[in-house]
């Protein structure tokens, strides 16, 4: 084997029964075998440690998932029909707020669903009078255009 190449020589092996660990007497694993437990590895640094005053352990982390109790309800039927019947812009909106209750409910928010259907109800009730207002604007115009029609049509008879 030559030595010409990029890489520098290997070490060279230890005799047979010659310790392969460092003196002082602490027994390192060998190559690729795990630590013992508890000890760093041979080029790990060694445990953190908390500073003094510090718990040792993590506070309780909170509980997540649905809370007892049926959810709020999320109005989507209302939701979909303003949006198909009344007016369109304000009945998308009260889709997607509709659409966001369950999930929080189940991610444990309830503040967040309850505030979301209470938004697709809000959506939806004001795609309905919005609906209702531009009705009653267009009778009236349609009221207002055929009555100058019959108004006009009479002064010219003979």
């Amino acid at each position: 084997m030559s030595t010409d190449g990029p890489y520098p020589p290997s070490a060279p092996e230890p005799e047979p029964g010659t310790p392969s660990w460092p003196a002082g007497g602490q027994q390192q694993p060998p190559y690729g075998a795990p630590a013992p437990y508890g000890q760093p590895g041979p080029a790990q640094p060694p445990a953190y440690q908390q500073p003094g005053g510090y718990p040792a352990g993590y506070p309780a982390q909170p509980v997540y998932g649905p809370p007892a109790g049926p959810p709020p309800d999320n109005y989507l039927v209302w939701a979909i029909l303003s949006t198909v019947l009344c007016c369109l812009p304000l009945g998308i909106v009260s889709i997607v707020y509709a659409a966001q209750v369950n999930d929080k409910w189940l991610r444990g928010d309830v503040a967040g669903a309850t505030e979301s259907a209470r938004k697709a109800k809000q959506f939806a009730t004001w795609s309905a009078i919005t609906y209702g207002v531009l009705l009653v604007l267009v009778v009236i115009f349609y009221i207002g255009i055929f009555a100058v029609a019959l108004g006009t049509g009479a002064s010219t008879a003979p």
